[in-house]
């Protein structure tokens, strides 16, 4: 596999799949590597799986979660202005495309050379000083207003916030940081912006369980269960600004909510099983309700064991974050956890880079954060340590790049 390159390896893929993907098959990546000098072993799916940068929505929103992330915010520097964005959004586009189709940039520094795309994703995003450094505050997002403070908050402002965003995804950690390194150093060499903070991710990686299972969380809990789909019919509406909405450079975009959750480790890992289950409201075995079967069971908030208590607990995570007690509010999760070695009294620095999607997060993420502030069990087990708000624009057209219509609108 040495003489090819990741461009080549792409003709692994097969046909698009459910959600957009392009699923390579082995029999293909066989079949290519017969064609080749070395004549060695194709990609395996997960190597050879691509997903496309242009399309209606950007990648890495509805995409399946990968197995390493990296999340990046960037400021842009004194007296770089709406011409030098417009140029490193557009240097940006064309190197994500490059590298999420299989290909090695012309800054390859060689780290994911003999790999395939591996299903990476590259998302942009705005952050609310963007507006004020590009002189285009008029066009800034009533939903970018800043998040309320919320009394769980122990927010470093040092690590929150930023001009840009970018959201890496990949399901091998090679090409996750390749992708991570060439649009950085394209920063750098724009002379536009620079580096405010990073973040590094993981999930669990495809095909380490026996079948396809919603994943767990650092505590060991099954994350993400009540996630809406989007076989959903009010899916677009609940997760992405609709064509013809305010403003209209946001059409088909969407708004992510990143929070860095650390998770109290040691205090969690100290309850009895039981008493884990009460704060989440759902066995840790298999994820089910405490009042189902399974872990797609409907949720039985008025249900009462014998004494007459509630089975899921009034201050239970699953009750709190319910939309049957948010006025409906919903959002999409879509969350890496982290792990940054161990703080000075040796417990882990540990947790979860919490991400979700909503149309408009007054509507999607700020109430469920304020019911949580108000009352929730799992709030003695973390700690809200950083926090950034972003406007991600609707996805790219062939020969356009992320954010056009914003910047040359």
């Amino acid at each position: 596999m040495t003489e090819l390159s990741r461009r080549r390896l792409l003709t692994t893929a097969g046909a698009t799949g459910a959600g957009g993907l392009a699923l390579g098959t082995t029999g293909g990546a066989l079949a290519h590597a017969a064609t080749t000098r070395d004549r060695g072993p194709g990609l395996s799916t997960v190597g050879s799986t691509s997903v496309p940068f242009h399309g209606t929505h950007q990648p890495g929103i509805t995409t399946p979660i990968q197995a390493h992330g990296h999340l990046a915010a960037f400021d842009l520097v004194p007296g770089a202005g709406r011409r030098q964005a417009a140029g490193l959004l557009r240097r940006w586009s064309t190197l994500a495309a490059d590298l999420m189709a299989g290909g090695t940039a012309e800054t390859d520094t060689g780290v994911a050379r003999d790999a395939g795309p591996a299903s990476l994703t590259v998302t942009f995003g705005f952050g609310r000083g963007f507006f004020d450094a590009t002189d285009l505050a008029h066009a800034r997002p009533a939903a970018l207003d800043p998040l309320p403070q919320f009394s769980s908050d122990h927010l470093d402002p040092e690590r929150s916030d930023g001009d840009l965003w970018v959201q890496i995804g990949a399901d091998d950690g090679l090409v996750a940081f390749q992708a991570l390194r060439v649009l950085q150093r394209a920063a750098i060499e724009s002379g536009a912006a620079r580096v405010r903070w990073q973040m590094s991710g993981f999930s669990r990686s495809p095909g380490a369980t026996a079948r396809p299972m919603t994943t767990r969380n650092l505590m060991g809990q099954v994350d993400g269960t009540n996630n809406p789909q989007p076989s959903d019919p009010d899916f677009d509406r609940r997760i992405f600004v609709p064509a013809g909405g305010e403003p209209g450079w946001m059409a088909h975009g969407s708004y992510a909510v990143v929070r860095r959750i650390r998770m109290l480790l040691d205090d969690w890992e100290a309850q009895s099983r039981a008493e884990q289950e009460r704060v989440i409201g759902r066995r840790k075995s298999d994820g089910a309700p405490l009042t189902g079967e399974e872990e797609t069971s409907p949720v039985d908030l008025d249900a009462v064991d014998e004494a007459g208590d509630p089975v899921i607990p009034a201050n239970a995570h699953i009750r709190v974050t319910s939309p049957d007690t948010n006025g409906g509010a919903a959002m999409l999760r879509r969350s890496f956890s982290f792990h940054d070695g161990f703080r000075a009294d040796g417990a882990p620095d540990a947790g979860l880079l919490f991400v979700c999607w909503q149309a408009d997060p007054l509507n999607g993420f700020v109430p469920v954060q304020r019911k949580l502030d108000r009352g929730d069990a799992l709030s003695a087990y973390i700690r809200h340590e950083a926090s950034a708000l972003f406007a991600v624009p609707g996805g790219a057209a062939e020969g356009e790049y992320v954010g056009q219509a914003l910047l040359e609108g």
